[in-house]
């Protein structure tokens, strides 16, 4: 039977390919650890969960657990409010997902947005694993927002908004950020999946971002995008601006001066990103993205 919340498989919009239960188990391992290393010592006080210490009372939001409610408050204001108690190990993680028109591109095994769809249910996968929390914000013609949720509830959540959720528009990854700020409250992971093409004018908000908060940029790319082929006569189009430029790809220094701007710019957003604090790992649309993944969160910490 299907799955009414799965995306329409086509053609043009392969999917991010199959993910092994043994690949998820792997990287819901790596994630665990870098959990680990957030949650502990100094950094625990700041994550708010179910626990024994009251941290806070808040208005009751569609998804709490009933049992949470605190009457006492709710009768004096007449409005449901839950309790908000600290615990140790409870992380919330929010996706920043890139939909905009740039991510509809590939020429290898799927497109960019197969790819960022497979990294967002893969990490959604591990960061809903304890008990732990997932909310989503995805930007492109507009941007939208699923709050944290616990268990399958946040992978649904998830799932939903990527069945639909076309590519398209411009998309802005600096308000995304900005928006990010906004809404993450308390200390969290926050996992960054784009192409970053477009202006790079993200960096003080992205500064400010990893100021409060662990981030990863998982960046997406395609190998068109590195090297132009010696196919002839081509019109190229940038997909979020409708620009066209005819170009001859069989014009050997121009393909070299594509190659070498194209890895001037990659050099450069891989050198903002460290100047941010901010880790970094590239997939593409060629071959296996979830190994260099898991491998690259086997490795070091997202913590400080």
């Amino acid at each position: 039977m299907s799955d009414p919340l799965a995306p329409v498989r086509t053609p043009d919009r392969p999917g991010p390919g199959p993910l092994s239960s043994s690949s998820l188990r792997a990287l819901e391992l790596s994630v665990g650890r870098r959990v680990d290393g957030l949650l502990a010592g100094d950094y625990k006080s700041a994550f708010a969960g179910v626990g024994s210490e009251l941290w806070q009372v808040r208005p009751y939001e569609a998804g709490d657990d009933v049992r949470r409610i605190e009457w006492n408050v709710t009768a004096r204001t007449g409005n449901p409010h839950v309790r908000v108690e600290l615990a140790e190990r409870v992380l919330v993680t929010w996706l920043v997902l890139d939909a905009s028109a740039s991510m509809a591109f590939g020429t290898a095994e799927r497109r960019k947005a197969d790819v960022a769809e497979g990294v967002a249910v893969a990490i959604g996968y591990a960061a809903t694993r304890r008990g732990n929390r997932l909310g989503t914000i995805s930007f492109g013609t507009e941007a939208k927002v699923e709050p944290p949720r616990q268990g399958r509830r946040a992978l649904l959540d998830t799932l939903h908004l990527l069945r639909d959720l076309p590519p398209s528009g411009a998309g802005s990854l600096r308000n995304a950020l900005e928006l990010a700020d906004k809404v993450a409250r308390q200390r969290a992971l926050v996992v960054v999946v784009s192409d970053f093409r477009g202006p790079a004018d993200w960096r003080s908000p992205l500064l400010r971002l990893a100021g409060r908060h662990a981030v990863l940029a998982v960046e997406v790319r395609d190998p068109r995008e590195q090297e132009l082929a010696d196919i002839g006569e081509l019109r190229l189009v940038d997909p979020e601006t409708g620009r066209q430029l005819r170009v001859d790809t069989g014009d050997r220094r121009l393909r070299e001066r594509f190659s070498a701007a194209a890895a001037d710019e990659r050099r450069a957003l891989v050198a903002s990103l460290a100047s941010a604090g901010v880790r970094h790992v590239a997939v593409s649309t060629e071959g296996d993205w979830l190994r260099p993944l898991a491998a690259f969160l086997r490795k070091g910490r997202h913590g400080r």
